[in-house]
């Protein structure tokens, strides 16, 4: 039975629940778990739902074969976002807490990708029509002009030069778009072969995404680093443990260089305050406190705040994508406007 409900839900090509289905699954998970209900019996009423019957049965049979939450929810093909989130709840055994942080992330990536595409909806369309429409006076209408102003050389040279200008303008737009999606494919496929050090060195180059980097493994180390030390673990131990997760490589591989640093007797400020993507405020953090439960609080109240500015950020940078695109779109209409209009003013000016 569970597995015909499984093959139901998940057709042939299908990546897996949709991503309103599995926040769905959270949210109703959540609100189980905070009244009270064990996780299997909160699973069980999860199948009341028919669209979640398939997730909460599958959910509940790789949680009764040992299998961790994060594993389960990864067999039914969960966001990535997800799975590698709740991995920490194997460490520090708060899983309604962590479910509702994730929830607040995934929700705004949600809502950051329906914004972008709300945003570049129209933008598409009239960049459409207007390669369309460039293609057409390409095309018909100045080859007519050269025809119509063949007596004059210097109407006729200038319509050519129009045309070059025109071709020059496809053919770079092409080859841009060519060099960006080959470089997307290469560094999608070899992304993985690349050591840590270097996809770090190379996130550091890149000045946008650099920011929006440092923002989200700062929001993360300080988050996860938070919640374990809510469970009585030391700092040496809680980074050696986050050193050993594969799900987020950074976060591993800074905290096999901090649990370095402490073996050899170093404190971590030293180090924090040199890594590329740690925001500076991580490493004040920690050199204001050395008692562990006012550097848990502190960690935490960092982690609501960096949530809120990477999504100020956010939003400010998709609201300048329009009047961007629109700016330069009016260039490129006045451009074509005075390749039509320019032969006509040499005429004129040749009577």
């Amino acid at each position: 039975m569970d597995l015909s409900l499984k093959k139901r839900f998940w057709q042939p090509g299908n990546n897996g629940p949709k991503k309103e289905v599995q926040l769905r699954f959270l949210r109703r998970l959540l609100r189980l778990l905070h009244n009270g209900y064990p996780i299997i019996e909160a699973l069980h009423m999860l199948q009341w739902d028919r669209q979640l019957q398939a997730i909460a049965s599958s959910v509940m049979t790789s949680l009764k074969s040992g299998s961790p939450f994060d594993e389960a929810l990864e067999r039914i093909a969960f966001n990535q976002a997800i799975t590698d989130y709740l991995y920490f709840v194997r460490s520090n055994g708060d899983l309604s807490t962590s479910i509702e942080k994730c929830m607040t992330m995934f929700e705004q990536r949600m809502l950051y990708m329906k914004k972008f595409r709300e945003t570049a909806r129209y933008p598409a369309i009239l960049f459409i029509v207007f390669a369309v429409l460039l293609y057409f006076v390409k095309q018909s209408v100045l080859p007519s002009f050269i025809d119509l102003f063949q007596n004059s050389a210097e109407t006729a040279s200038g319509v050519m030069l129009t045309m070059a200008l025109i071709d020059f303008a496809g053919q770079l737009f092409g080859v841009l778009m060519l060099i960006i999606a080959a470089g997307f494919l290469v560094w999608r496929f070899n992304q993985r072969k690349v050591s840590i050090d270097k996809r770090i060195r190379f996130y550091s180059k890149l000045p946008v995404y650099r920011e929006y980097k440092t923002m989200e493994v700062s929001f993360l180390f300080a988050t996860h680093l938070s919640s374990l030390l809510t469970t009585g673990l030391s700092l040496k131990e809680i980074l050696a443990n986050m050193s050993e997760q594969k799900k987020q490589p950074i976060l591993a591989y800074y905290a096999s260089l901090l649990t370095d640093d402490l073996s050899k007797g170093i404190y971590v400020t030293n180090l924090l305050g040199n890594l590329p993507l740690i925001d500076d405020q991580v490493a004040a953090i920690f050199q204001k406190n050395a008692d562990k439960e006012a550097l848990e609080k502190d960690l935490s109240v960092y982690a609501e705040f960096q949530t809120e500015e990477m999504h100020r950020k956010i939003m400010k940078i998709i609201t300048y994508l329009q009047p961007v695109f629109f700016t330069v779109l009016a260039g490129l209409i006045i451009f074509i406007y005075m390749a039509l209009m320019w032969p006509m003013f040499q005429l004129i000016n040749t009577i």
